[in-house]
């Protein structure tokens, strides 16, 4: 048993510890990142906070409500999106980033694919990469290394026009897992500290009902990468696939599967609804007795 105090940045126990651009990200407890979509056709809620002003009042309440990061997304990957171009891209997030940064002291990562999004982004203050190509994109991994921040790597099968028509696996978990290892030793071999690094299985990116619940439930597996797993559940297909809700309905739902990731190792979890999903996890960690307090036992 360990005990756990006033944790900083560079003290023995860092490797739980992201540094997001002088902003530390504590993944010694479950760290929930908002979603801020400025876009006019995410599958949840596109076109609501396309806005800039209206972003950054959505950001800043999602802060209230006690996010550990916020994860500022100018394209859409709902399948079937159409993709967008580096301007376009850039002016929806930049300006959005710089009021952030100056607002909150929370991080801010940037869900993109693009290098020049990725260092424009970080040039504004975003902490963190969040890319659903796992840095796959020519100039990404440089940009990555370059930047020193750091980067969470999705699987996702095909690309967002086509990622669901027909999704096809002989082992998801096995495949998705050795996918998401690949791409941990590239960016190692090109520089990238693994200490930097994040997973995430992609659940609803290239995998139908059944691809979602398998990799749910065997979660665990992806441990053995040894870097922190980031899981995306928030009002997904799968949802409506087994209750047949519409999105806007789904948010119980929601906190069932964030808890299912959370009990089956997700360090983060990135979510729309932030205060129902940090109720419900801190409760979890109390009684299970994994949760970070000021004088907390952790094994």
């Amino acid at each position: 048993m360990m005990t756990v105090r006033d944790p900083k940045p560079g003290a023995a126990n860092a490797g739980q510890i992201l540094d997001c651009s002088g902003r530390p990200l504590d993944l010694r407890r479950v760290a929930v990142m908002g979603i801020l979509n400025i876009t006019p056709d995410s599958f949840s809620d596109g076109g609501v906070f396309f806005a800039s002003d209206r972003a950054v009042e959505r950001a800043l309440a999602m802060v209230e409500e006690g996010a550990d990061i916020i994860d500022v997304g100018g394209e859409s990957t709902r399948p079937g999106a159409g993709g967008v171009s580096v301007q376009e891209e850039l002016d929806r997030v930049i300006p959005v980033i710089e009021v952030l940064v100056r607002a909150v002291s929370v991080p801010v990562s940037i869900d993109t694919s693009k290098p020049e999004v990725m260092r424009a982004a970080a040039a504004a203050g975003a902490g963190m990469i969040n890319d659903v190509m796992a840095l796959r994109a020519p100039g990404a991994v440089e940009a990555a290394r370059d930047l020193s921040l750091p980067v969470c790597l999705m699987h996702m099968q095909g690309e967002p026009r086509t990622m669901q028509s027909n999704p096809h696996y002989q082992n998801v978990v096995a495949e998705v897992r050795d996918f998401l290892r690949g791409r941990i030793e590239a960016c190692v071999q090109a520089g990238i500290g693994r200490g930097r690094l994040v997973v995430d299985p992609g659940f609803g990116f290239g995998k139908n009902p059944e691809h979602n619940r398998e990799l749910l439930r065997k979660l665990a597996d992806f441990k053995v990468l040894q870097v922190p797993i980031l899981a995306g559940l928030s009002r997904k297909s799968l949802i409506g696939a087994v209750l047949g809700l519409p999105v806007e309905q789904r948010l119980h739902a929601s906190v069932a599967l964030a808890l299912c990731a959370v009990q089956n190792g997700a360090k983060i979890v990135r979510v729309h609804d932030v205060r129902p999903t940090i109720d419900a996890i801190r409760m979890f960690e109390a009684v299970a007795g994994c949760g970070l307090t000021q004088s907390a036992t952790m094994e």
